[in-house]
């Protein structure tokens, strides 16, 4: 019934929570940024999280959908779920902090997803 954790998918977990951290800086050090000096430029433009979502949810539906298959945890595929959906919903309010806490908290439960995604594949690859 399970199958065996491939290389590609550890990389594609480990690829997507690369992404989640680098939205986790934007995110901070955006917000850090925007308070102290009211800086921002591209980085911190509202258009990049549309591009990070672009990118994120082809990772996470394939990675995550991949890890369920072998392991059948489909909580992990709800929690990711969830976190893109927050990430989505940050697109539709303007910056400030509703769209920091949005796109934190969607990015945190997303890299969760990914995280126990990746050690429930290796645990049962073994």
């Amino acid at each position: 019934m399970f199958q065996m954790a491939s290389p590609t998918a550890s990389w594609l977990d480990r690829s997507a929570l690369t992404l989640s951290g680098l939205c986790l800086v934007h995110c901070l050090a955006g917000s850090v940024l925007l308070a102290v000096a009211s800086v921002g430029g591209g980085f911190f433009s509202h258009r990049v999280h549309a591009v990070g979502l672009a990118l994120a949810l082809p990772l996470a539906v394939f990675a995550l959908w991949r890890g369920v298959q072998l392991h059948g945890r489909c909580a992990i595929l709800v929690l990711g779920s969830g976190g893109v959906g927050l990430m989505a919903a940050s697109l539709a309010v303007g910056h400030g902090g509703s769209e920091t806490l949005l796109s934190i908290t969607g990015v945190t439960l997303l890299a969760a997803a990914h995280l126990l995604n990746l050690r429930w594949s290796r645990l049962h690859a073994q």
